[in-house]
């Protein structure tokens, strides 16, 4: 099992062997998705987002490079923070079941993204794959409800030096205002609950970054799913 220097849960251990790199030694377009499921997010907005990143791992899964070359994990923070999927390409991802409660650690969550990316660049770099710049796609609908500063610092060194690319989207009654200072870009704020747009905007993007060569700078699609 991955070790994380964060306290944490982990709902799976699904670090692909070796022997499933050695397979596949395609380079790797990583994101790492980090999800608020808070308890205001209970009922329609989580059944939507659920929906919606169903439609991601679709879309990837029948793109048969992309399927090879991208890697997602999915990391949810509501009353504590959850890996429930660790890095892997789509076709090795069984989608689990999100549920919302507790409050808003958003800190946790981000750092716990950052590690996952951290402790998987190790595993990559082991055995020999290249990787795209990865990224890491905030979700929340609020206000955080422990420490960011720490979060936001790393955030904001990772995304100066090149090492990440970062996307934040706030819905509903998020903190627009507060994510500005946290994220190093500006956040964009979902139209509704519009997140099969969304997601089907990450799927291209990432299939387009999959398409290119390691280091080469892509246009990515343009965005539709925001409040403008």
């Amino acid at each position: 099992m991955s070790t994380y220097d964060a306290d944490y849960e982990f709902d799976l251990d699904v670090d692909l062997p070796d022997e499933a790199l050695r397979a596949n030694p395609e380079p790797r377009c990583q994101v790492a998705i980090v999800l608020d499921v808070s308890a205001s997010m209970a009922g329609e907005p989580l059944a939507a987002l659920q929906d919606g990143l169903a439609l991601l791992l679709d879309e990837i899964r029948n793109d048969p490079l992309a399927r090879q070359r991208c890697e997602i994990a999915i990391i949810t923070f509501g009353g504590s923070v959850k890996v429930v999927q660790d890095f892997a390409t789509c076709d090795n991802i069984d989608l689990p079941r999100l549920s919302a409660q507790g409050n808003t650690p958003m800190g946790a969550g981000i750092a716990a993204g950052l590690d996952a990316l951290t402790e998987r660049r190790r595993i990559l770099r082991q055995n020999g794959i290249e990787r795209y710049r990865p990224w890491l796609f905030l979700i929340t609908d609020g206000m955080a409800t422990d420490d960011i500063a720490q979060s936001a610092r790393r955030l904001r060194e990772a995304a100066e030096d090149g090492r990440l690319v970062c996307f934040g989207v706030g819905i509903n009654d998020a903190d627009m205002e507060r994510l500005s200072e946290i994220m190093p870009t500006p956040p964009k704020k979902l139209r509704g609950l519009a997140f099969s747009e969304l997601f089907a905007w990450l799927s291209a993007s990432m299939r387009s970054v999959s398409r290119s060569q390691v280091g080469e700078q892509v246009r990515l699609p343009a965005i539709g799913w925001e409040v403008v």
